[in-house]
């Protein structure tokens, strides 16, 4: 497995458990749950910023990891 493979499913997993907070957030009454979900969600957020950041650095180094 590549570089830029395991670095798009760490991204996809990412994704996932951000769109699963927001649905926890969306989900529940209790509004420290709320708020814990949706700061977990922008952490979530945050590091997808770096890591497609950091994969397209990666796709320009390396040009045979870049996405098709």
């Amino acid at each position: 497995m590549t570089v830029g493979t395991k670095m798009q499913q760490a991204i996809a997993g990412i994704e996932t458990a951000a769109a699963t907070m927001k649905t926890f957030a969306l989900d529940t009454d209790n509004q420290a749950a709320k708020k814990d979900f949706q700061q977990l969600s922008k952490t979530f957020e945050d590091a997808l910023q770096l890591l497609n950041g950091r994969l397209k650095h990666i796709e320009e180094e390396e040009p045979q990891y870049k996405q098709q």
